[in-house]
């Protein structure tokens, strides 16, 4: 019998590690709300007024706090949570440029950062987010750790021998290879880059990955400086991890960052060139160039992928709040509408919906708490934006469907992706004589309803619709009224489970894919004790 049992802990042992895998066409409907976690909620007893931004050091959020203030996050309709690195950082003294309350300054990968909590705080959270039908995505630093000098002592890192690492050198932008392997940061704080070609490094990221994902039941990762990364390491890493990977891949060459998508890299990866595309066309004062979003459009549908899988997003830990650039509140709502109205999964960065504005790191890392997490009209907002956006994900073959570019004016742009038409302007808040005609796929006297405001339009001839502009510059989403239907919105009846927030098609619980071998293993062993 011992002989017996033995053999069936070996198959099980072998079978067990259980796949928690989201996909790219999953994440696809998603809509995204990033966390910094040291800022975005305080335990209680805290003192809610020590967290100046500019003092670079730590105010006190971690996975409990954010587990216990995710309604607020929720009611806004988003579907996922993208949490701040949760590795090890550096715990020594404070450097010129403030501690690692950010996370992004990595020790030991395989080692849980304690300033955010415990392996059992983070599993607590990982369950409340599915318990809500919500996915977890959790960022991840691959290219380097953090030192205080380029000759660390490597015995407190993961990896440990100097062949692990690249030889210090200083990055020369113009030269890819320079990108990968030289080290980021400067010789104040270095971040020594990780040998990435390396078999024992790819193994051991590997394995490291796999578990983290498995631990802790983490639905997608955001990747940290991928393109300081050589780019056939990502198909191995992601394929060890087994879900979905967005990389970060900073800068606004379409043709560099379109590299990074597809199945020699990785699934997807931020949107820079459409965010630098949005910035020319919408900041007050600006360039105000509409042809940069209809170009950019163009361009990332012949270079990219799959734009439809693309995080689409206007503010960042890494750069300016829009508030800081742009002095209009119009400019931030019309951006916002195309993210979420057009191809790619939108991202909101927290306190975006609360006018943070935020200048460059540390600026740009404001404490969440003092703003009350009000009921502002961004985050009104973003709360239709997105139980619209959901009920046309789980309703219709919206996500899927690419946009098309209906009109472009020196005034704004027009688009239509699935039966939705969008329209946004960047001349401001105050009133002006003019007009947007946009030509639309609808017969004249078709109803559409504005979901913004509920205003019901009717399309003229030839399938017009004309944007007047004497109440401001405000955006604009037409949709057929009839296809409104237990949609939730502008008086129309909820979806059939009485809630007008968004049920997610996900499975609340998160229960594993159970391999074949598991259950056959399971009733060998129920057999084996009946019988031997």
């Amino acid at each position: 019998m011992f002989h017996a049992l033995s053999f069936v802990a070996s198959l099980l042992a072998f079978s067990l590690p259980l796949a928690y895998a989201a996909t790219a066409d999953q994440w696809r409907g998603r809509s995204i709300y990033q966390v910094l976690i040291d800022r975005y909620a305080l335990p209680e007893g805290a003192d809610p007024t020590q967290c100046a931004p500019g003092d670079r050091t730590w105010c006190g959020g971690t996975w409990n706090t954010l587990r216990q203030n995710l309604d607020y996050i929720q009611n806004a309709g988003f579907t996922a949570v993208w949490i701040s690195p949760v590795s090890q950082n550096y715990e020594g003294p404070t450097t010129p440029y403030g501690d690692a309350y950010h996370g992004y300054w990595i020790a030991d990968a395989t080692k849980l950062n304690s300033r955010f909590g415990t392996s059992d705080d983070l599993k607590a959270l990982s369950n409340e987010l599915h318990r809500r039908g919500m996915y977890l995505m959790v960022d991840v630093v691959v290219n380097d750790v953090m030192a205080t000098s380029i000759t660390p002592d490597l015995s407190t890192y993961m990896f440990k021998d100097k062949s692990q690492y690249h030889p210090y050198c200083v990055i020369d932008w113009s030269n890819t290879t320079s990108e990968e392997q030289c080290w980021l940061g400067d010789t104040v704080v270095p971040l020594p880059d990780i040998n990435t070609e390396d078999p024992t490094v790819v193994s051991a990221y590997g394995d490291w990955i796999q578990s983290l994902v498995q631990e802790y039941s983490i639905d997608g990762l955001r990747i940290d400086a991928a393109k300081h990364v050589n780019i056939d390491f990502w198909p191995v890493f992601c394929g060890k991890a087994g879900i979905f990977c967005i990389g970060e891949v900073f800068g606004s060459d379409i043709d560099d960052a379109a590299l990074y998508q597809g199945p020699n890299s990785l699934d997807s990866i931020l949107q820079y060139p459409m965010y630098t595309a949005l910035l020319d066309a919408f900041t007050i004062p600006g360039p105000q160039n509409i042809s940069a979003v209809s170009d950019m459009i163009a361009q990332s549908q012949a270079k990219f992928k799959d734009p439809t899988l693309l995080g689409n997003f206007i503010e960042n830990q890494d750069i300016p709040r829009w508030a800081n650039l742009s002095v209009d509140p119009q400019s931030l709502y019309n951006a916002m509408v195309f993210n979420f109205m057009t191809d790619g999964i939108p991202i909101v960065y927290y306190g975006q919906e609360q006018g943070f504005s935020g200048n460059s790191d540390p600026y740009n890392r404001e404490a969440m708490w003092p703003s009350g997490y009000a009921n502002t009209t961004t985050y009104q907002l973003i709360s239709t934006l997105n139980e619209f956006r959901n009920f046309l994900v789980n309703n219709t073959q919206w996500a899927t469907s690419p946009t098309q570019v209906l009109t472009t004016s020196q005034y704004g742009i027009a688009t239509l992706k699935g039966d939705v038409v969008s329209i946004m302007t960047n001349i401001g808040s105050p009133p002006q004589n003019i007009s947007i005609p946009v030509y639309t796929p609808y017969p004249a006297s078709a109803a559409l309803t504005n979901v913004l405001t509920c205003q019901q339009w009717a399309v003229g001839s030839n399938g017009t619709i004309d944007a007047q502009y004497t109440l401001g510059g405000v955006p604009i989403v037409l949709y057929p009224s009839n296809l409104l239907q237990n949609s939730g919105l502008c008086g129309n009846s909820a979806p059939a489970t009485g809630s007008t927030k968004f049920v997610s098609s996900a499975i609340p619980v998160r229960h594993p894919v159970v391999p074949f071998s598991v259950v056959f293993s399971s009733c060998l062993l129920g057999f084996l004790f009946l019988f031997l």
